[in-house]
């Protein structure tokens, strides 16, 4: 008689359990033990390709962690996507964000620090009097900055996200994003997927091409990495961003 074939559950499968109503705290406690258990080489991975930038491996290891329990209250089973490919993306930018949050009053001159807070005042008020989020140039001339000053102000802005582009300028949830002010680049998307047109084209890509435009643009993974956590060359990770990118282009202007 045949050995009968036991198959572990997947992440999936857990996170399934986990949002049925009728699960014991008990169980849900459990449960998350699990998942974190399966992706513990994960953490370890991600934490480990920041360990050479001045932050002991304990503390990327924690923000890791972090991130990977943010990615289990966050994700949604029903919607038939892989979990690896959503935890990779959150834990990899709470790493980004603690290291940001930790260096960033190191590398960014006190001068840009300061105007960051005015810049996210001017930006809330103009929005309110512009019906839409104000241009690079007018923000420089309520300022009082050239552009040139006015871009490494924003710059110095960005690196203090996780999310770079996607980063809200403004307390308020409808607040204009960088990504609403810095000029577009005709060989770059950072700005393109931070619109809401293109979320849910991005949500019908296939898994690997979304997972790795995420990494790339929210993840803030360059290439190289990307190709390494996938077995590819960075050649094919360039050719499959270039790929989506165009795709994703000539669905917006065909939507």
């Amino acid at each position: 008689m045949p050995a009968e074939i036991i198959c572990e559950p997947t992440a999936e499968d857990l996170l399934a359990e986990l949002a049925a109503d009728d699960v014991t705290e008990e169980r849900r406690t459990r449960l998350r033990e699990l998942i974190v258990e399966m992706h513990r080489p994960m953490a370890r991975d991600i934490a480990r390709r920041y360990l050479h930038r001045g932050e002991p491996m304990e503390d990327l290891l924690q923000a890791a962690y972090v991130g990977l329990m943010k990615a289990i209250n966050g994700f949604d089973p029903t919607l038939g996507h892989s979990f690896r490919g959503y935890a990779m993306v959150t834990m990899t930018g709470e790493v980004k964000r603690h290291f940001r949050d930790r260096t960033w009053a190191v590398r960014v001159p006190r001068l840009y620090q300061e105007r960051r807070s005015e810049l996210n005042r001017l930006v809330a008020d103009m929005t309110q009097e512009l019906g839409r989020s104000p241009k690079m140039p007018e923000l420089a001339v309520r300022m009082g900055l050239s552009e040139d000053d006015m871009i490494l102000t924003l710059d110095a802005s960005a690196a203090y996200s996780t999310l770079s582009l996607d980063a809200p300028l403004g307390a308020d949830d409808d607040a204009a994003a960088l990504g609403d002010i810095i000029p577009d680049s005709d060989d770059s998307l950072s700005v393109l997927v931070d619109r809401e047109a293109v979320k849910p084209l991005i949500d019908d890509l296939p898994e690997r091409e979304k997972t790795i435009l995420l990494l790339r643009f929210y993840g803030n993974m360059t290439q190289a990495e990307i190709a390494a956590e996938f077995d590819i060359s960075q050649m094919h990770v360039s050719r499959i961003l270039r790929k989506v990118l165009d795709q994703l282009r000539s669905e917006l202007v065909a939507g």
